[in-house]
């Protein structure tokens, strides 16, 4: 396994310097002045004073300078300093990581287990109309946008029934956690409505071409009750595709947070990383990427450790 680990490390950190290095010139590409979205838009600066600005941010010098430098402060621990306010980008992360942190959980739980629940009831009903049903209702799920399906849900979930509210973390003076898990149901089941339809589908067919093999038809001529079939023989020789798709959207969640966090007001590194690109904060877009980066990427070499784990037919090399 330590073989695996060294070799998976050599592939992440170029991966992980490619990202960062074509991010940080997209960044830098991109059209306006940072100095611009620092200034109050009533103050008026001189050419002189923007350029003493961009001096103080270090915006005067060199692109590949300038990556350097970031790296140098990434290697001593720190992510450098916001140019909004001043606050270290770390700081910050740290403080929005634990409301993405659980919104993502929540939506990634939630979706294994309706996706995967739903995939066995459409399998076991095959071509019935449970089977028509849920099929249908995949495919909606697969193709609503999560941002239209969230400002749907807050308008008759929230403003209408009143069943939730309509977003923000916690109510003022409650910071329960019964109060923030009644914030969370409704985003995080937001989130998670594609990923189920995703891996209902995933589950159906994996358990359908599983059915049909060999091996299920000889269970079920030695007597076994259907259940036994499904669940002792058919259901594990699945779970590898099934943890395939959840590790691989796993990333399109984070991503998917992004917006989920805007339409709901849900104080998490979403909300900060469109805070960073609307004010051209180069220090925290480059921090959250990182980030966001690292953790995907250990999330996948988690995937294939798992599947050596389910399957000891799998050799990590």
């Amino acid at each position: 396994m330590w073989t695996y680990l060294l070799n998976r490390l050599a592939v992440n950190i170029p991966t992980l310097f490619a990202i960062l290095v074509v991010v940080f010139v997209l960044m830098n590409m991109a059209p306006g002045d940072p100095v611009d979205a620092f200034v109050p838009p009533t103050a008026v600066l001189t050419d002189q004073q923007k350029e003493v600005l961009r001096h103080e941010m270090g915006l005067d010098q060199p692109l590949p300078l300038r990556f350097v430098s970031w790296l140098q402060q990434v290697a001593h621990g720190e992510l450098g300093l916001r140019y909004k306010d001043g606050s270290p980008v770390l700081q910050e992360i740290a403080r929005r990581a634990v409301p993405t942190g659980l919104l993502t959980v929540a939506g990634l739980g939630m979706g294994a287990l309706l996706g995967v629940l739903t995939g066995l009831i459409s399998a076991r009903a095959y071509r019935r109309w449970p089977d028509h049903v849920l099929s249908v209702l995949a495919y909606i799920s697969i193709s609503s946008p999560a941002f239209l399906v969230g400002i749907i849900a807050m308008y008759v979930f929230a403003l209408q029934l009143g069943w939730f509210p309509s977003g923000g973390y916690t109510d003022p003076g409650d910071e329960s956690w019964r109060n923030i898990l009644y914030h969370l149901a409704m985003p995080a089941m937001v989130l998670s409505l594609q990923f189920i339809g995703i891996l209902m589908r995933y589950t159906r067919a994996g358990l359908l071409e599983t059915m049909s093999q060999d091996y299920v038809r000889t269970a079920r001529a030695k007597g076994l009750s259907p259940q036994q079939v499904l669940f002792r023989h058919a259901f594990p020789n699945t779970l590898i595709p099934i943890i395939t798709v959840i590790g691989a959207n796993f990333s399109a969640l984070i991503g998917g947070a992004v917006f989920i966090e805007t339409v709901f007001s849900w104080p998490g590194m979403g909300m900060l990383f469109l805070d960073g690109i609307e004010s051209r904060d180069y220090p925290l877009i480059m921090g959250i990427t990182l980030v966001m980066a690292v953790v995907i990427l250990i999330i996948n070499m988690l995937t294939d450790l798992i599947y050596s784990r389910i399957d000891p037919r799998i050799t990590l090399r």
